[in-house]
């Protein structure tokens, strides 16, 4: 594998992980409710659920989907329902006031890692876009140790960027701002998720 390709499948793997979806989402709104901490943990689950995504592809999951699509129907029609159920939990809860941020986050870690990796497994387009990339990137014969170096990038940007986005959401400013208007933006968190919990389970 030529350090050009390397290079190509390192971007591609970022712009992946950028691009807005459920998981970017969900960070989003546990900075802003539940801090750094439960953040960060959040983004841990969500980086191990990309790279068992990431996995499955390169063991020629996309393939398996292809020959039995019924397979991939249930995967996305499970996922779907996954989301648009948080999303109705989001939409009941949201004139709840915010907990109280001077002891403990109201998350533990285990809960926030397992968030983080169920909202990420709940969409199982990742497995599809990753062989594509894969696919027109690692040639066949690609040493072992190169493999697992490619899943470690894409665990690291995954969890660094889901961080990043827990941690603006959890700056003073902005959590202040959410306080303000706590309703209406679970309300629009809630819908949002529903909606792309609806796109993935019938597209």
């Amino acid at each position: 594998m030529t350090l050009a390709a390397l290079l190509t499948v390192a971007g591609l793997l970022t712009m992946g992980a950028v691009s807005p979806g459920p998981a970017v989402l969900m960070s989003a709104r546990t900075g802003v409710t539940e801090g750094l901490r439960t953040g960060f943990f959040l983004a841990v689950g969500i980086g191990l659920g990309a790279v068992f995504w990431a996995a499955l592809a390169l063991s020629g999951l996309a393939a398996v989907f292809r020959i039995a699509p019924t397979l991939l129907w249930a995967f996305k029609i499970a996922g779907g329902i996954y989301l648009i159920w948080m999303a109705v939990q989001m939409w009941r809860h949201a004139a709840d006031p915010l907990p109280d941020s001077t002891g403990l986050p109201p998350r533990s870690a285990l809960s926030a890692f397992r968030l983080g990796l169920f909202t990420q497994l709940s969409n199982p387009k990742p497995a599809i876009v990753l062989s594509a990339i894969f696919i027109g990137t690692v040639p066949p014969g690609t040493p072992l140790w190169l493999l697992i170096c490619l899943l470690a990038f894409l665990f690291t940007v995954e969890t660094l960027w889901n961080t990043i986005v827990a941690r603006l959401f959890s700056l003073p400013a902005t959590r202040r701002a959410y306080i303000g208007a706590k309703a209406t933006m679970d309300r629009s968190f809630g819908g949002l998720l529903a909606l792309l919990g609806a796109k993935i389970a019938v597209s």
